[in-house]
């Protein structure tokens, strides 16, 4: 019998995880899930988390270590950079003028407003405090968090991943500037250090389906709860804010990549689609483009032919940098928040909104949660009530899932059009390859 490819298997555990959900949460019995299925898809996350940052280090080191002519790398992170800024403001700018012409947040009461904001007051007031850290920090303050003090220190937490970045370039420009007999020993240890890890990340997919399936089994339960009516109600409620949301995330991956490829690099593009489709699976059940990564870049570079040294540093960098749906999301959320509360917003806001958004994506953290803070200081920027967040983290969690998609749609396209830049030909190239 013919072997189910793994994405089919992803999209099986996902269906399967989401029915049982719901029966759980009809049967009333939540912590039968908390207790015997959410422990799996825990563990899968960690597995992810686990490989993650000796992933970037070791594939980094070896993608800058194979370039004979370190201009090729100042040109891959001119590009890349430059081609993340522009998708991120393209993004930004299509959020708001989806929410501009539909008003998601027109149309709530005051009795409605009033109760969220109640029920998610805690939950607000930590995130507006964490907002506040990270507004009171020197404007230099990213600068100084991308250079290590202590690169053992940097790699014990996969939220300094920009630290591991700078260390793998440096040690990398390193190696190659040295004597190349010198140097031979150690390009030698990473390219086998590269085999082992990639090795891991084909034994830790055998487990995707499972831990998919489990990820979304304890979603839906911690969702609901024992009363699936809550879950009703809210969708009901805030459904047509969702909605706005996830078109605007659906007209990035439909219409504005697939242009790009098509102009720039003359892409097939369902053929690109079929390619990183189990790495679009795995950020949709992770909500985390830093979890999704080892899978990007197997997919990135073994189906769609991008070459190793491309992927070992463009996509490493746009799982820190590149976020375009968040930052599309975010542009939706202020405006949502300031319609609610009856605000309008100028021209010049919303341009501001514009330039916050895409600043406070650069290296924000790539797990989920990370773009509630960027949205509070969006909302601080423009003088709206941070109180307001209360309002859509109800559906945040979902919609993470929707705008990682993105995120990682968006770092596989950027990875192509960088490796055309520089010379190479992805073997995804022209319409008539299947």
């Amino acid at each position: 019998m013919k072997k189910i490819a793994l994405h089919w298997k992803i999209i099986i555990g996902m269906v399967l995880g989401l029915l049982l959900g719901l029966l759980i949460s009809y049967t009333g019995n939540a912590q039968f899930s908390n207790d015997w299925i959410k422990p799996f898809g825990t563990i899968f996350i960690r597995l992810l988390k686990l490989i993650a940052v000796p992933l970037v280090l070791i594939s980094l080191v070896n993608g800058v270590a194979s370039m004979t002519d370190l201009s090729k790398l100042s040109k891959m992170g001119g590009r890349a950079v430059g081609i993340y800024l522009v998708t991120t403001i393209i993004a930004v700018t299509i959020g708001l003028l989806l929410v501009n012409v539909f008003q998601p947040g027109a149309g709530f009461s005051e009795e409605m407003r009033a109760s969220f904001i109640e029920r998610f007051a805690d939950s607000a007031s930590s995130r507006v405090a964490q907002a506040s850290e990270v507004q009171q920090r020197s404007p230099l303050q990213p600068l100084l968090d991308m250079v290590p003090g202590n690169i053992f220190n940097a790699m014990s937490s996969n939220s300094n991943m920009l630290q591991v970045i700078f260390f793998a370039i440096l040690f990398g420009v390193s190696l190659v500037a040295i004597p190349a007999e010198h140097g031979k020993a150690v390009k030698e240890l990473f390219k086998s250090l590269d085999k082992i890890i990639l090795k891991m990340v084909d034994l830790i997919m055998k487990f995707a389906p499972y831990g998919v399936f489990a990820l979304i089994t304890s979603l839906i339960t911690d969702f609901t709860g024992d009363d699936p009516s809550k879950a009703t109600e809210l969708l009901l409620t805030l459904g047509f804010y969702s909605l706005v949301v996830i078109m605007g995330l659906f007209i990035m991956v439909a219409v504005i990549y697939p242009s790009i490829l098509k102009i720039f690099a003359r892409v097939n593009f369902s053929r690109f689609i079929r390619g990183i489709f189990p790495a679009q699976m795995m950020a949709f059940s992770t909500s985390s483009s830093a979890a999704a990564l080892p899978v990007t870049m197997k997919q990135v570079e073994e189906e769609l032919g991008v070459s190793e040294e491309t992927t070992s540093f463009v996509l490493p960098l746009g799982a820190t940098v590149n976020m375009d749906g968040t930052s599309l999301y975010q542009g939706v959320a202020a405006v949502f928040i300031a319609q609610v509360f009856g605000e309008d917003l100028t021209l010049a806001d919303q341009i501001s909104i514009v330039i916050t958004a895409t600043l406070a994506s650069i290296g924000s953290a790539a797990v989920p949660g990370a773009g509630i803070i960027m949205l509070i200081i969006v909302l601080e920027q423009v003088g709206l009530p941070t109180e307001g967040i209360a309002l859509i983290l109800a559906p945040d969690r979902i919609l993470d899932m929707f705008r990682t998609v993105v995120n990682v749609t968006g770092d596989s396209t950027v990875a192509i059009l960088v490796d055309k830049a520089v010379g190479n030909k992805p073997g995804i190239e022209g319409t008539e390859i299947d």
